[in-house]
């Protein structure tokens, strides 16, 4: 019993630690927003409603978050990193934190901060293409860091071609990065799909339901990236 009690104790620890990180209750908006947008389906009714009010309520978690990619794309990039890669990363960094502050005036505008509401819609809207080239400097880089991976992991192979490749440690976390790559690439494939039916790109492929879906998804992916790391071993 008191084992039990104890287990209950620790789990519960790491989900109150997981729910007071802006970041975790972000994306649990997130999914409840797309969610939404997937049953709407653009019809009005409760989940539209839903859809919209969570939309906003999201942009409080946001004040301010266009600092961190800020300092990202100040800060020096790790080293031997290839130029191709540091100048997608530094762009990905630019646009997203460019995307996050006009999110800050698009708040503004829809709680009637700020009352230019043409202004506001338009600003909103280049902030939706800057979150596009995000994702898209997001997949680019995640597909030639699998590459890079893929190549050492290869290399790392031919030296262990007598042992057990999986019960080598540099083997195990290659294989981890790998996957947490795989999974970063799903995920940013996805938020391209969402950013282009937001923007209404293509309004017959890409209509509110596949947005709603791809968006779903992209945020349960995020809200399992965010779990700790304990809690990732036992969720397969």
């Amino acid at each position: 019993m008191s084992t039990t009690l104890d287990a209950s104790r620790a789990e519960l620890a790491l989900l109150v630690l997981y729910l007071n990180k802006a970041e975790a209750r972000d994306k649990i908006c997130r999914a409840i927003q797309y969610g939404s947008k997937f049953l709407s389906n653009g019809e009005p009714g409760t989940a539209q409603n839903v859809d919209k009010s969570t939309s906003l309520a999201r942009k409080v978690f946001r004040l301010f978050k266009f600092v961190n990619d800020l300092h990202a794309l100040i800060s020096p990039p790790a080293k031997g990193t290839p130029l191709p890669l540091i100048l997608l990363g530094k762009s990905k960094n630019a646009l997203l934190s460019t995307f996050l502050l006009l999110d800050q005036v698009v708040w503004l505008g829809r709680t009637a901060i700020y009352k230019n509401k043409e202004r506001a819609e338009l600003i909103g809207r280049i902030s939706l293409f800057c979150w596009l080239g995000s994702s898209v400097c997001t997949t680019v880089i995640e597909l030639s860091e699998i590459a890079r991976l893929s190549a050492s992991m290869k290399k790392l192979e031919k030296e262990l071609k007598k042992t057990n490749k999986y019960q080598d440690e540099r083997y195990a976390t290659k294989l981890k990065q790998s996957n947490d790559r795989v999974l970063a690439l799903v995920k940013a494939s996805m938020d391209v799909v969402v950013a282009v039916g937001l923007l209404q790109l293509a309004p017959k492929k890409v209509n509110p339901r596949v947005t709603g879906g791809f968006g779903f998804v992209s945020s349960l992916i995020s809200c399992y990236q965010l779990l700790p790391s304990s809690s990732k071993a036992k969720a397969p």
